[in-house]
């Protein structure tokens, strides 16, 4: 191992999707935070090189070997193979998302039997792959802890549902629809769980319109998000 290729440096490594200025990335009202030109590009991690360090090269070996005895090719289906903060993630392309998970779960030397639910991220500067859906699988056999990311256009936000490799993924397929916009394929009942079914919109995406509601307190009226004055 040298400089060149220990796993999980960020620097320059990755792929830039955009710039954000000032602190929190917010537009459209002055900046009281104090870092108004604060400017930093936003970078999604590149692949890592091997050796990835630890039982990671072992996780991965086992996985491509596997992926490889289903006639599988293991580059057609990991993207890249990340690791960042000492966190091991696979990218998997999409659609075959439902083999990887399965192969992950039952192949003994892997294990992961439980899967602690789907997350939705929306990066509007990853083109072409706005949508992402971040599962988090743990192997209580052999205590490990992975990650596995797929990513979706905007125009098609189809990913396979894994409600029946990880049947406990059910309501955390729904939430993620629900609030990204995200559509499982296979998904027993896939509807809207938090917000109402005619709600237009999906409130956790990035470019979701701020809104609210006026809240009273101790007799003065604190006017919703959208309507609050701007600091220029």
């Amino acid at each position: 191992m040298n400089a060149q290729n220990l796993p999980g440096q960020r620097g320059d490594h990755g792929e830039v999707i955009g710039t954000r200025r000032g602190m929190f990335g917010a537009s459209g009202a002055g900046d009281t935070s104090g870092y108004g030109g604060l400017v930093r590009t936003v970078r999604m991690p590149g692949a890592s090189s091997r050796p990835y360090g630890g039982w990671f090269d072992e996780v991965a070996d086992e996985l491509e070997g596997a992926l490889d005895e289903q006639g599988l090719v293991p580059e057609n289906v990991i993207e890249k193979t990340v690791v960042d903060r000492g966190e091991l993630t696979f990218h998997i392309e999409r659609e075959f998302l439902p083999a990887v998970a399965k192969t992950l779960r039952d192949d003994p030397a892997l294990r992961f039997e439980l899967c602690t639910g789907v997350s939705g991220v929306h990066f509007p500067g990853d083109k072409g792959r706005e949508l992402h859906a971040v599962y988090h699988l743990r192997s209580i056999t052999h205590n490990r802890l992975i990650r596995l990311e797929v990513s979706a256009p905007d125009a098609d936000p189809h990913v396979p549902s894994l409600v029946s490799v990880y049947p406990t993924n059910d309501w955390h397929e729904g939430e993620t629809y629900d609030f990204f916009g995200l559509v499982f394929d296979g998904h027993p009942a896939l509807t809207r769980i938090m917000m109402p079914d005619d709600w237009q919109g999906f409130p956790q995406r990035k470019d979701y319109p701020l809104g609210g509601i006026p809240v009273e307190y101790k007799g003065a009226q604190i006017p919703a998000p959208d309507q609050r004055r701007s600091y220029t």
